[in-house]
């Protein structure tokens, strides 16, 4: 089993408190309240900003041209993915330069660019690997391999398509060439799979 697999199987009890989470499970039959989508909007998009930032970062660092592509090609599809949200934005009312990140939103950005600049990019990965895999799995646990046709589609089907699933491949292929198994790298991956699930718990009481 790859390292990248292995961590995951490892921690799948926390991908699946988040597929779980009320937040979650509210996108996925569509009532979710639109107040609380748009507030996760808002602190998502501060978050890919940071995403793509230690994406860069990393890229500089990469021993390798072929490495050095991956992380450029990854913050390409974090880019793509701010896109996506613009459009919530839009839709939602959202102004996205007034957004103040809230505690959770703060917590995982620090550690993430704090991690890409102290650390090299075996650890990088380990840390970001885990958003990038367990949005996946979200997206086809509740996509079920049909269209939903409520408001949040399109959320489901950008993280459940073809187009998502080799951009998370790449990021785990960087893990398992250059990462080995160790205390630290257990522990990045699962502080990060707990940043992830407490982002979202932070977005269902932001309303509260």
């Amino acid at each position: 089993m790859s390292l990248s697999s292995k961590l995951w199987q490892e921690h799948l009890d926390l991908a699946n408190e988040s597929l779980a989470h009320p937040f979650v499970q509210g996108i996925a039959d569509g009532t979710l309240p639109k107040e609380i989508f748009a507030y996760y909007v808002g602190q998502d998009a501060f978050f890919l900003e940071a995403f793509a930032r230690a994406y860069s970062v990393a890229a500089a660092k990469s021993p390798t041209w072929q490495s050095f592509n991956v992380f450029h090609d990854l913050a390409a599809g974090v880019i793509a993915e701010l896109n996506l949200h613009q459009n919530y934005a839009q839709t939602w009312n959202v102004d996205l330069s007034q957004v103040q990140p809230g505690a959770a939103t703060l917590q995982y950005t620090e550690f993430l660019l704090a991690t890409a600049w102290s650390q090299a990019i075996d650890v990088t990965a380990v840390a970001m690997a885990p958003c990038m895999r367990l949005y996946a799995y979200l997206g086809q646990r509740l996509a079920h391999g049909e269209s939903p046709k409520h408001t949040y589609k399109d959320w489901i089907s950008t993280y459940s398509s073809d187009e998502f699933e080799p951009l998370v491949a790449q990021l785990e292929s960087i893990v398992d060439d250059y990462a080995e198994d160790s205390e630290l790298i257990q522990s990045t991956y699962r502080y990060a799979m707990e940043c992830e699930r407490d982002f979202f718990e932070a977005a269902w009481r932001s309303q509260g």
